[in-house]
């Protein structure tokens, strides 16, 4: 419909058509209302509109219902007649059924294509909200990307953060020195932090091949934009790991993407579901990040749209960057409740034809208090909306449908299969494995020395090393580690020529 999304409409009982505006749909959104009040079908047919219009999506599936948008709606559902009617009723001229281009993402690889990134992308400050560390072990673990990066160890799964504790608890005395206090019992319990990660199966996020962003941002033959579909109903069990993913991938579209200014449509829209779970017991630190992420992202083409049951659940300074809305019913059963209705209410602009606090808490299922932003970016006032049906199937789609899709999927060969290449790990267990050999080759020598000194009837003088079980080198760690990083200078040449940690959030949580 137009240059936008259409979002609803109603006739006399209810506002004007209500349409989010292409040219400010990077200027964020927020679907919010109480559970079963219809978010999800909003999700949906904002999704679809975005993807007509030719305009990328990203979205995690909490429910598995959003799979539906993958094949097109059916007449012989039970609401057909009334999707059909409802079209009628709000001026939906150009209703139809039709799927959308889709492809499918999973943290786990159960689902979709696989989701990875590397523990150097993912950088430390995501990775100590991720495993729940006090300020003292996101210190240790800040020192540990900070060697990493230093002596050129490529940190990208498990394994290479494992090896690289390892070794810096056996170096800690000359590290704390350098780069400040390493403690054991730190590290210890980074370890510990990293095994109930693994044992939730979040260990697979960690590896390559990383996803490239570009993927995400494509168009069909037909020039409908890609709707990516992270499937979350298992992830979600795991609220840190379901934040911190979709927080990452925030973060990466800011860091990489170049500025657009204020484009004709957006590049890319971002939806945030339960996003509640961002904010739930986040340090302020990073609350102000993600509200600069938020009001600098749009000028790289990216909207985002948060969903969740209140609006009270976004902090105030991201609340205010939210341009779109659509609300949801509300319930009023405590007093908290009402105070948070209020406070949404307060949120819109007034109309002067209808109460919006008293509207918020009457509108039924598939209504909404929306607002969108017109002309020049002022805030539309408030309207009571009847949401528009949605075109694909409304539910989640057959399991033999979506392998099917999947299978379809140009990306398998690209990312099904896991990529192991040298790092950090490989790296710190060859140099192991060759002080080993270099101890047992210094011993067997001094005990030849002292066997040929013995057949000469002399005293051996020098330092027997006889049957010693300890085989360590004799060097200092600071002589170690000046070794291993001449050593790795001829070893990594020709492979990259940037810091391998990246920053977090485009240098804002570190320069580059």
């Amino acid at each position: 419909m137009g240059q936008g999304v259409f979002v609803g409409g109603g006739g006399p009982d209810y506002g004007a058509p209500q349409v989010l505006r292409l040219d400010y749909a990077n200027r964020h959104g927020l679907i919010a209302g109480a559970t079963g009040t219809g978010k999800t079908v909003s999700l949906q047919i904002l999704a679809e509109g975005f993807s007509a219009a030719g305009v990328p999506v990203f979205l995690a599936d909490v429910k598995g219902d959003l799979s539906g948008l993958a094949a097109p709606g059916e007449a012989g559902f039970k609401l057909h007649g009334a999707f059909q009617d409802r079209a009628a009723r709000i001026g939906f001229d150009d209703y139809a059924y039709q799927g959308f281009p889709v492809t499918f993402w999973d943290v786990f690889a159960t689902s979709g294509h696989p989701v990875r990134t590397t523990m150097a992308e993912m950088g430390p400050l995501l990775l100590a909200r991720l495993l729940e560390l006090n300020d003292t072990q996101e210190g240790v673990l800040n020192i540990a990307f900070r060697v990493a990066d230093d002596e050129g160890w490529p940190l990208l799964d498990l394994a290479d953060m494992r090896a690289m504790l390892l070794w810096l608890g056996e170096n800690r005395q000359a590290l704390s020195l350098r780069y400040g206090l390493v403690s054991t019992a730190s590290i210890g319990a980074i370890q510990r932090r990293l095994l109930v990660l693994e044992n939730e199966g979040g260990a697979g996020i960690f590896g390559e091949p990383a996803l490239d962003l570009a993927d995400l941002m494509t168009t069909d033959a037909a020039g409908r934009g890609r709707i990516n579909i992270l499937a979350a109903d298992r992830l979600i069990a795991a609220p840190r790991l379901y934040a911190t993913t979709l927080l990452w991938l925030l973060s990466e579209l800011f860091e990489d993407l170049p500025e657009v200014g204020d484009p004709e449509k957006p590049r890319l829209v971002f939806f945030f579901d339960e996003a509640h779970l961002l904010f739930d017991g986040a340090p302020k630190a990073l609350v102000d990040k993600v509200e600069q992420v938020a009001r600098l992202i749009r000028s790289k083409g990216v909207g985002v749209y948060f969903v969740t049951q209140s609006p009270t659940d976004i902090p105030p300074d991201v609340l205010g960057q939210l341009g779109n809305r659509i609300q949801h019913a509300l319930r009023a059963f405590t007093a908290r409740d009402r105070r948070a209705l209020i406070q949404a209410a307060e949120t819109y602009r007034d109309n002067p034809r209808f109460d919006i606090a008293q509207t918020i808490r009457e509108v039924g299922v598939g209504e909404a208090v929306t607002s969108m932003l017109e002309a020049k970016g002022v805030p539309g006032m408030a309207e009571r909306t009847l949401i528009r049906p949605p075109s694909s199937r409304l539910g989640p789609l057959p399991e033999a449908d979506r392998h099917a899709v999947r299978a379809a999927s140009a990306l398998g060969p690209k990312y099904d299969a896991p990529l192991d290449r040298d790092s950090a790990h490989e790296i710190l267990a060859r140099r192991a494995e060759a002080a080993a050999r270099a101890a047992a080759e210094a011993e067997r020598a001094e005990e030849a020395a002292a066997d040929r000194e013995h057949a000469a009837g002399r005293r051996y003088s020098g330092p027997r090393v006889g049957r010693s079980t300890s085989r360590g080198s004799r060097r200092s760690p600071d002589s170690i580690g000046e070794a291993l990083g001449q050593a790795l200078i001829k070893e990594l040449s020709g492979t990259t020529g940037k810091r391998l940690v990246r920053g977090i959030l485009g240098g804002l949580f570190k320069g580059r």
